[in-house]
């Protein structure tokens, strides 16, 4: 097979979550293991860290790896959903895995998958945690898919285990309270493994403490940890590359989760440290976190997708248009799983809308999404494409205006391959 028909061929038998939702998702790791041990347990033969949270596991896993990768160390990336290529998902150094070892493993494993049925992300998984091996990482960031308790990858041991943060998201699987949502999320946490929690909430709190009490896993509260290097942290967080409001937890929780990997004899410095945070998106090239696409008119998109991260984008679009006047225009799509609700009543109402859907039959029909939007005072067009809604913003708006673009990682997905990155 080719690699698009190795693609197309993992898509059609193991059905993903990003194109089927629901359906995809399969709680448990007695698959995984089954899937581990015939692929000879590679997850066993490099070291890791493990990412959790609603918001911000991306964002956290790429600027860890470039802070190690800045350090000197051979890196290992797995995260998910990709935007844009399949191959995003998969890292070494901030270079995707190569096409022909997708296609060697699929063909060597073809049987396996035939016989045990794994998901999308079990196989995905099992094809990065043996590509990691092979090429002797010195360490590898690996991002939950959903969950943490029984996501396939709660197999590993990491060196350290991360929870971003808790909302509401996925409630159909994980839970409809913000405890509930913690004690899946608190799943990862391993025994003597340490752990950092990047945002304390009084409701989720005492779970992560009981959690970590009964596995002895010494914990941290990142927004509450006390560093001895103030100066150098508001440094480095004020040079990051991720420029997005929403992002100050995220670079806190790194921060902290580099002095404990410090402490356990880790050799970062303080160089690689401002390099890590400086070039975080050049040396990993991860895109779409509040990622400026252009200049005039300004345009951003960003991936934020649920209402906890809608509300942050939301806010600095605000913040934006008062620093600089002009008008907003923002090209907006979701699909059917998020609580469209809660996070088009977080939405600017003085703005003009670009209504559209990404080409998933999970996305909600761009009419749709129109009319419901009516009901909070969002007023716009409905188009069929995103393309067609982008070029339409582009049209109306003046030089001195802003577009933004997001809703949905599938819709700025759709849009990157248009604009190359800009170098800030």
């Amino acid at each position: 097979m080719t690699y698009l028909e190795t693609l197309d061929y993992l898509y059609a038998s193991v059905p993903a979550f990003h194109q089927v939702g629901a359906k995809a998702y399969k709680p448990g790791l007695d698959n995984t293991i089954r899937l581990m041990e015939y692929v000879g347990n590679p997850h066993t033969r490099f070291r890791s860290i493990h990412v959790a949270g609603t918001n911000g596991k991306g964002s956290t896993s790429h600027l860890l790896a470039a802070v190690l990768q800045a350090a000197g160390y051979r890196v290992g990336l797995y995260t998910s959903p990709h935007l844009v290529d399949f191959r995003e998902r998969i890292r070494i150094n901030g270079e995707m895995i190569p096409q022909d070892r997708v296609v060697t493993f699929v063909a060597e494993n073809e049987g396996v998958l035939e016989a045990i049925h794994p998901s999308f992300f079990e196989t995905t998984m099992a094809l990065a945690f043996q590509y990691f091996a092979e090429e002797k990482v010195d360490i590898a960031i690996v991002e939950v898919g959903l969950g943490g308790r029984l996501d396939s990858t709660n197999i590993i041991t990491p060196e350290v285990s991360v929870i971003t943060n808790i909302g509401l998201d996925h409630t159909a699987f994980l839970g409809d309270t913000l405890s509930a949502i913690a004690s899946e999320k608190a799943g990862i946490i391993k025994p003597y493994v340490p752990v950092v929690i990047g945002e304390t909430h009084e409701e989720t709190r005492e779970v992560f403490e009981q959690q970590a009490e009964s596995c002895h896993a010494p914990i941290y509260f990142a927004d509450q940890y006390t560093s001895t290097y103030t100066d150098f942290e508001e440094k480095v967080q004020g040079m990051c590359q991720l420029q997005g409001m929403y992002q100050a937890h995220n670079k806190q929780t790194v921060f902290c989760t580099l002095q404990i990997m410090r402490a356990m004899g880790w050799h970062i410095s303080d160089d690689a440290i401002e390099e890590g945070y400086a070039q975080v998106c050049t040396l990993t090239g991860l895109r779409g976190r509040w990622e400026q696409l252009a200049n005039t008119p300004l345009t951003y998109c960003d991936t934020g997708h649920n209402s906890h991260g809608i509300k942050y984008v939301s806010e600095q679009l605000q913040r934006l248009q008062q620093e600089r006047g002009g008008e907003l225009h923002i090209v907006f799509g979701m699909v059917d799983d998020k609580d469209v609700d809660v996070v088009l009543a977080l939405l600017p109402q003085q703005a003009h809308y670009y209504f559209t859907q990404a080409q998933t039959h999970r996305a909600i029909p761009a009419t749709q999404l129109q009319k419901m939007a009516q009901s909070y005072q969002l007023v716009g067009d409905a188009y069929a494409d995103v393309q067609h809604a982008l070029e339409m913003a582009q049209k109306k708006a003046s030089a001195h205006d802003i577009i933004f673009i997001g809703g949905s990682n599938y819709v700025v997905g759709e849009i990157l391959p248009l604009y190359s990155a800009i170098a800030l």
